[in-house]
């Protein structure tokens, strides 16, 4: 499958997993999702080193990470993948349960493409979730692979 397609989730709450996962499966889209525990398999994933030495090239179309993880926080991850100019246009959506400033404000200062918190209601998660891979995955633009500057034609 094209890495056009992949989405990494990245959360250490199997409820919300099983959520997330049920809302993309009621969307009847077609990604590949990886689903990850913890922010140092996420890096290891990311970096395709460890377990993830041979997983496919190409990076995700957009990562869906929590913040409060064990091993390496989210805010950790987020804080790896943007300052590595390999990775840094990966798109990374915080989807979080806090609404604490310091995190909104961390994660937008970090590079951040989104910040969502995790709706309390069943519906409304699944919902929230339908509407964030639907943006993700086919209305926004990607940047070119390998991250490389286009000319464009008439400025």
């Amino acid at each position: 499958m094209s890495s056009s397609k992949r989405i990494l989730l990245v959360d250490d709450s199997p409820q919300d997993v099983e959520m997330t996962l049920e809302a993309m499966a009621e969307d009847r889209q077609d990604h590949e999702v990886i689903t990850l525990r913890d922010g140092a398999e996420a890096l290891d994933y990311l970096y395709r080193r460890n377990a993830f030495a041979d997983r496919p090239a190409g990076q995700p179309a957009v990562v869906l990470l929590d913040l409060k993880m064990p091993k390496v926080d989210g805010m950790e991850v987020l804080r790896q993948l943007k300052s590595d100019p390999q990775l840094k246009l990966v798109p990374v959506v915080i989807m979080t349960s806090s609404r604490e400033e310091q995190d909104v404000i961390g994660c937008y200062q970090l590079g951040a493409n989104a910040y969502v918190v995790k709706p309390a209601t069943f519906r409304e998660f699944v919902e929230t979730v339908k509407h964030l891979v639907a943006f993700w995955m086919m209305t926004n633009e990607p940047p070119p692979a390998g991250g490389r500057k286009t000319q464009r034609a008439g400025g």
